[in-house]
Formats: structure tokens, C-alpha cells, sequence
């Protein structure tokens, strides 16, 4: 017996429509000084809400190192602070939206920020958020690492005895340096993968968390000494807002979040179809 199908026969070499990688632009450091600008001017313009991300931002900061405080983790005090800049990225993801409905000239609330933000679990974003608080984890465990490696026979009850331990003592020396350079390398593993990602992935539907990864690669790539002197101005003005008490970063973190907003406008052209003036 022999049986008919009916119908076409779909055909076997038909293959997934492949997404195309975004292009990156060539920056320079006018980009920077120009999208600090445009910055500025998106943080004087919502000055309230955009103080409110760095508001939360820094009071996680102190409730975090009281908590360390409770538990007698004394000790991670000071790598705690040192790499609360970490998460910044995905901290600042309510001030990218904000930046990019400005600059499409909608208006917007706290509650359409904020429901956006909530959105975002649904989409690539929540990845990109497990590859910020991983980094900082692991940030986190090399540092207990290296002190029972290093510090192995010091011993130290409060804070105090830990700073005099690590900054009066050779072995405390060691220890800094160590992970001073573990650190850099990590925060600059982060940076490469994050600085126009996150927004990225805000701004653009088409677009997954490994593209827009690889993306942000490409941009540091092609413009290393720009990127790099973006990383400088980021740590150093992340750590300096840390010094009274975490209250810095309500100024701080916003205008660094906007900035970050427009300097992708400029780093990565926009999609088919798409026409976004960048800032002046």
C-alpha cells in the first residue's frame, strides 16, 4: 500500500534569519565632553527624579555596609565599597530611559519609568543583571580568598585593627596589591561588556544580552584610549562619591547615568530605519 501526502514539502535548507551585529562609530574624546554635557543638562532638567536612582542607589550602599557591620564581617567593609561601583550599570538602567525619552522629546513620570523598569524582567535585560551582580560576586569571593591566603595568620575583631592590618603591615601590603589587581582586571572585564550594552538592550528590542555583549566589545576595541579614559572618569568619580557616606552618588550616579546614555547614542549608529539625533 502506498500513501500520498498532501501539501508542500517544506524545504530542508532553510536556516533562521541570522540578526545583524550593530555597527560602532569611531569616538573621540570631544564625544565624552560633549555627552557629559548633554548629561548635565538631563540631570538639571528631572533633577528629583533622576536624584531618586542615586538616592537608592547610595542608601543600598549604607544598609549594605550595616549589615556587614551586624553580621562582624567587618573585614569586607572596604572591598564591599571598592566594588559597589560594579553594579552601577544595571543601577542606572531607569536613568538611560529617562535620557531616551528626552531626547525623543516625550514626556514622562515616575510611574512610566519605573513600570518600564519593570518590564525589563521580560526581556534580555534580567541576563545582563546576572552578569553585573555575578562579576561582583566573584569580586567578592577573591577577596575572602586572598585574605586567608595572605592574611592567614592576622586577626582582627573591628575595623579598625582590619585597616591597621592591611595598611601597616607588609603582608597588608601584599594584600592590597593583589587585589588591587584582581579588581582592575575585573572592573575591567565588566566595563568592556557593559558600557553599551546595558543601554543597548534599553534602547533596542532586536537586539539579545550576547550581541549586545559583543557589541560593547567592538566599541572598546576600536576606541581604546577613549573608553579607557571613560573608565577613569567613572571609577574615580564612583570612588570619591563614596567618601561622605555614599551621599555623593545621588549627584553623581545620575549625571554619570545620562552621560552613559548618549555617549552609546554616539558610539553605536542607530538601526534600519531608525533616526536619532545625537546631543550637540
Amino acid at each position: 500500500m502506498t500513501s500520498k501526502t498532501t501539501g508542500s514539502t517544506p524545504p530542508y535548507n532553510l536556516t533562521p534569519q541570522q540578526r545583524a551585529m550593530p555597527k560602532v562609530n569611531k569616538v573621540t574624546a570631544d564625544d565624552i565632553t560633549a555627552s557629559l554635557k548633554a548629561g548635565f543638562s538631563d540631570f538639571l532638567a528631572r533633577p528629583l527624579m533622576s536624584g531618586f536612582f542615586g538616592l537608592f542607589y547610595a542608601v543600598f550602599g549604607i544598609l549594605f555596609v550595616w549589615c556587614l557591620v551586624w553580621l562582624g564581617k567587618v573585614w569586607m567593609i572596604i572591598p564591599a565599597a571598592v566594588g559597589f561601583p560594579l553594579v552601577a550599570p544595571f543601577a542606572a538602567a531607569g536613568l538611560y530611559e529617562m535620557s531616551r525619552r528626552s531626547q525623543k522629546g516625550e514626556s514622562f513620570g515616575c510611574s512610566e519609568i519605573l513600570t518600564v523598569m519593570a518590564n525589563q524582567r521580560k526581556r534580555e535585560m534580567g541576563w545582563m543583571a546576572f552578569v553585573t551582580l555575578f562579576i561582583f560576586w566573584v569580586w567578592m569571593y577573591q577577596v575572602r580568598l586572598w585574605l586567608a591566603i595572605i592574611l592567614q595568620d592576622a586577626s582582627f575583631s573591628d575595623f579598625d585593627g582590619f585597616s591597621h592590618t592591611v595598611l601597616f603591615t607588609p603582608q597588608g601590603w601584599t594584600f592590597l596589591a593583589v587585589g588591587t589587581c584582581v579588581g582592575a582586571f575585573l572592573s575591567a572585564v565588566l566595563f568592556t561588556v557593559t558600557v553599551v550594552a546595558m543601554p543597548m538592550l534599553l534602547d533596542r528590542e532586536d537586539i539579545d544580552v550576547v550581541s549586545a555583549m559583543l557589541a560593547s566589545i567592538r566599541v572598546v576595541r576600536e576606541n581604546p584610549v577613549v573608553m579607557l579614559t571613560w573608565a577613569a572618569i567613572i571609577s574615580v568619580t564612583m570612588l570619591l562619591s563614596l567618601v561622605p557616606a555614599f551621599l555623593g552618588l545621588i549627584f553623581t550616579l545620575p549625571i554619570l547615568g545620562h552621560t552613559t546614555w548618549h555617549l552609546y547614542q554616539r558610539a553605536v549608529p542607530p538601526a534600519a530605519g531608525r533616526s536619532i539625533q545625537p546631543p550637540p
